[in-house]
């Protein structure tokens, strides 16, 4: 992730804007969430999701550095600092604490049933502390990326190290998927010829397994944000595929114990597998989606359009972008083309008013720009 709406450096929750040339010459400084306007070069290409919207400004930026009190070319940055993080701060504390309990609790029945089956001897019992162990690789994973996230963000890494969560997401769905496709194909070689299996002994284990899968599963769902946090996402299916794998092996397990129909075991465990297979997917496609820098799904660009062009003395806006950095947190960066005469402090503060309180989104770059000011088109 570059920089993006100009030549800005992020740094964690505060965005720096200086132009020390501008600075040394004229003595201005600009204070944050005030629009101080100021002019260089822009040769960068910006590297955004981009809406479809085209324009066909005849805009070329050669600026001098110098600050200027007239409205020409303004660039914002608007973030909320310590406060305006503060609900999703606390977001990340219950998603780090609901890791916590389910990952002591996996690793707990994973240690309990490793043991038990040395001591008994029963592969089923190793066998199935096996599998939890993916589990609590996972949510180990997935909590060791909420730290990594949390560290303050360098003069290398503007945006900080939020996205390592995204990969967290990403490992976790490529395993799930590896996992669903290995049973799958186990099962087809088990169906023609289904072993013989304790179904008594495999209810019980499975029994287990379930429990502690369920409590993990309500540690997630109680303490963190398994809907908007793909993160917490990609961890709770692999509990939850966890869970289904005991549902079905207790179902399978009933039938073989009732009927003498081993081939219910492949059969379930292909049909649990194709459900864990969904999940993964749609963990899958989201993560690829915010790495590619797509437009959030529940933020429509046409919507954010008609909402900063109906700002009184808005005559056009061009190159918006809206992406996510991480879950939950959002930013958008546009271009406002504005009446020679329009007071651009005005149309920018309502710029900022409505992308936030429409759209939930606090952290946003906006070029105002008025008849005077050229650029290039932009290829992005």
């Amino acid at each position: 992730m570059g920089n993006r709406g100009g030549n800005h450096s992020h740094t964690g929750r505060q965005e720096h804007h200086a132009n020390e040339a501008g600075k040394n010459e004229q003595g201005h400084t600009q204070r944050s969430g005030v629009a101080c306007e100021h002019s260089h070069d822009h040769q960068q290409a910006e590297s955004h999701a981009h809406s479809s919207y085209e324009h066909d400004h005849d805009h070329d930026h050669s600026h001098d550095n110098s600050h200027s009190h007239g409205h020409g070319h303004d660039h914002h940055h608007h973030h909320h600092g310590i406060g305006g993080h503060h609900h999703f701060d606390l977001g990340r504390d219950g998603n780090r604490k609901g890791l916590l309990i389910a990952l002591i609790l996996t690793a707990g029945i994973m240690l309990l049933e490793f043991v038990g089956g040395l001591w008994t001897g029963s592969l089923a019992l190793l066998s199935d502390s096996g599998h939890m162990l993916s589990d609590a690789s996972s949510l180990a994973l997935s909590l060791i990326a909420i730290g990594i996230a949390a560290r303050p963000a360098s003069a290398a890494k503007t945006y900080g190290f939020y996205r390592f969560e995204i990969l967290a997401a990403l490992f976790n769905g490529i395993t799930l998927f590896a996992i669903a496709g290995f049973i799958i194909w186990e099962a087809y070689e088990r169906i023609s010829h289904p072993p013989v299996v304790a179904g008594g002994s495999m209810m019980l284990i499975a029994a287990v397994g379930l429990i502690a899968n369920l409590l993990s599963a309500w540690a997630l769902m109680r303490k963190g944000d398994v809907k908007g946090n793909v993160n917490m996402r990609s961890a709770y299916l692999h509990v939850m595929g966890d869970a289904l794998g005991s549902v079905g092996a207790i179902a399978a397990g009933l039938v073989v114990w009732a009927f003498g129909w081993y081939w219910a075991d492949p059969v379930i465990s292909v049909i649990v597998s194709l459900l864990i297979l969904k999940g993964a997917w749609g963990v899958m496609k989201q993560t690829v989606h915010i790495l590619m820098e797509g437009t959030p799904s529940r933020v429509q660009p046409a919507a954010v359009e008609a909402a900063l062009r109906s700002i009184e003395g808005v005559r056009d806006m061009h190159d918006l972008h809206i992406w996510t950095i991480t879950s939950g947190m959002d930013s958008l960066s546009c271009h406002l083309l504005i009446d020679d005469r329009a007071d651009y402090r005005a149309v920018l503060q309502q710029a900022i008013q409505r992308i936030e309180t429409q759209f939930g989104i606090r952290h946003s770059t906006i070029q105002v720009e008025d008849s005077s000011i050229r650029h290039s088109e932009l290829k992005v």
